[in-house]
């Protein structure tokens, strides 16, 4: 096993999610195994009790992890599904350590910090590397951090375990262009080494994150207080699609001077034609479309958070550059729709509407408008898991379910055609948050002759989901996630406690309403997870994210018809 650890110096969100998964991608395309490691050095457990504003998208893996969405884009580079035990968090290194010890697995010993955190560390990050030629990990904050320190010093420690010919650091920094002298500056940088080098780390490649390329004058000095070849100092200026990332990496030969670290020869030579001409679409599409995201965590302050939906944005982007169709996504917070109902004609200016997943009351009634105005004036409209769930309360309302709601939003309405499962309610009694939801890969039968089925049908997403079905099968401890099925069926992630409520289905359904598809427990519970309104443009819901299995060779089957009907508005 072969590791590149990848830091960041001077400021968080440098893109050294995107570098990392870039890397993966590249030594992918020369023929060898890649995986990736996602370390986050908070005390939480895992990133599920988060809120999208504070630390960004909530990641959701097949085997249910809730993590940094880091690991999305290394899933969207790679093209592969990753578990949750590649992501490694400060508390679930302590637990582990402190739950052994209870356990009297280190015989009397006298646990403390080293060696038994970095070696817990070590094994996790062994663990997930296992069977692949190369791991990459990715160290999150920045070097300087007190809170990273455990995992530098846990790297170098793998560095005298595997031998230092088995490993590469990697440091991806910042270099300012001050306003005033409007020249680029690399002191940072060096400082940036110098913390390194406090660990006794220094940067194999050093990536220099700015708006433009960063000249030879720059990387001489760079090259001169590292004292490392120029060579490995790698220009990494801003683009506009983060697939450009690898094209530009490999404008520099990365993936050579990688495998020469190494000692290693390429496998096979990449042929970057396919994505190149991907990105190209994405770049200089034929058309482009207005899309309308209709959510809650939108901004803080006077700063807009596309991260908080990455995964969606990322969707519309792979489906777009499948159709050779730009996608514009306006942010539009749903609380202006509340206050002012005039604000939805706002909304004719837009080719699609979304409503992504979220939690809580804010906003709520804004969403359920512009819900009621997408399906009224024959917009396409996309709901992704509450977006599903408000779509069902706006259809109740329609139909004269007089104050029908989600009892998430009103526990008292006379209409519940939204509610918490009793599971999931004896789960809340006890105040258990974290990693209760249904999280995860679900099975769906979907009603054949449904727009669902045709559209995951001509995607060729329905037999490479019945291939992955099958292998769950064979997996009690996966079993679950099967349920019973009773033909033709899809698998996609979820992450949510409510459900639409059984009780009402029969009767929204003979109003018009079409659940197209659902997941049966063991108990024989049925659980919707499609709508679909025949007689609409284009009104399909799921209660699942689709957007966490979207990759850019391979769009979101349900993204990809929102964009295509949404084009031909």
């Amino acid at each position: 096993m072969r590791v590149i650890v990848v830091v960041g110096g001077i400021i968080s969100g440098v893109g050294k999610g995107i570098a990392a998964a870039s890397i993966a991608r590249i030594l992918r395309e020369y023929g060898f195994s890649v995986t990736s490691v996602k370390i986050d050095p908070y005390i939480n457990f895992d990133a599920g009790t988060m809120r999208p504003t504070e630390h960004g998208e909530v990641w959701v893996t097949d085997d249910g992890g809730e993590i940094d969405q880091d690991l999305g884009n290394y899933e969207r580079f790679l093209g592969i599904p990753i578990p949750k035990k590649n992501n490694i968090t400060t508390g679930q290194v302590y637990w582990k350590v402190i739950r052994d010890e209870r356990k009297g697995k280190y015989l009397g010993q006298t646990v403390q910090f080293i060696p038994h955190i970095p070696n817990e560390i070590k094994r996790r990050v062994k663990e997930a590397g296992n069977g692949y030629d190369f791991v990459i990990v990715e160290v999150g904050g920045v070097v300087g951090d007190y809170e990273n320190s455990p995992f530098l010093f846990a790297m170098k420690s793998l560095e005298l375990e595997l031998g230092r010919s088995n490993i590469a650091y990697v440091l991806v920094t910042y270099l300012p262009v001050p306003s005033h002298i409007k020249e680029m500056k690399t002191k940072p940088t060096q400082q940036a080494i110098h913390l390194m080098s406090e660990s006794g780390i220094w940067p194999d490649f050093v990536l220099c994150r700015a708006h433009q390329p960063v000249d030879d004058v720059r990387k001489k000095k760079i090259e001169t207080y590292a004292n490392i070849d120029i060579a490995h100092i790698i220009s990494a200026p801003d683009v506009k699609s983060i697939y450009e990332v690898p094209l530009n990496f490999e404008k520099d030969n990365m993936g050579i001077k990688m495998l020469k670290h190494f000692g290693l020869q390429p496998r096979h030579l990449p042929d970057w034609k396919p994505w190149s001409r991907t990105v190209s679409r994405i770049l200089n599409p034929s058309k482009r479309i207005r899309i309308a995201m209709v959510g809650k965590y939108v901004s803080v302050g006077d700063f807009q958070l596309a991260d908080s939906y990455i995964s969606v944005n990322q969707a519309l982007e792979h489906a777009g550059a499948n159709l050779d169709c730009g996608v514009d996504i306006a942010w539009i917070d749903s609380t202006r729709f509340e206050k002012s109902a005039s604000e939805l004609k706002e909304l004719d200016h837009f080719h699609g509407i979304i409503v992504p997943g979220g939690f809580g009351s804010s906003g709520v009634e804004g969403k359920v408008a512009a819900i009621r105005y997408a399906r009224e004036n024959d917009i396409p409209y996309l709901g992704l898991c509450f977006g599903l769930q408000l779509a069902t309360v706006e259809y109740a309302r329609h139909i004269g379910l007089e104050k029908a709601n989600s009892t998430e939003i009103d526990p008292y309405s006379p209409n519940p055609v939204i509610d918490m499962q009793p599971a999931q309610r004896a789960i809340m009694e006890k105040s258990k948050y974290g990693g209760s939801m249904r999280l995860g890969a679900y099975a769906a039968d979907v009603i054949p002759g449904s727009r669902i089925e045709r559209i995951y049908k001509k995607s060729g997403r329905m037999d490479k989901d019945m291939e992955q079905i099958e292998h769950l099968k064979k997996d009690p401890k996966q079993a679950f996630r099967i349920g019973t099925l009773n033909g033709p069926s899809v698998l996609e992630r979820h992450r949510h406690r409510y459900e639409v409520n059984p009780k009402f289905i029969e009767q929204l359904s003979k109003q018009g309403l079409v659940f197209s598809g659902w997941h049966t427990r063991f108990d024989g519970t049925k659980l919707m997870e499609f709508i679909e309104l025949p007689k609409h443009p284009c009104f399909i819901a799921t209660q699942a994210h689709p957007e966490f299995k979207s990759r850019l060779h391979d769009p979101s089957p349900m993204f990809n018809e929102f964009v295509r009907a949404s084009s031909e508005q």
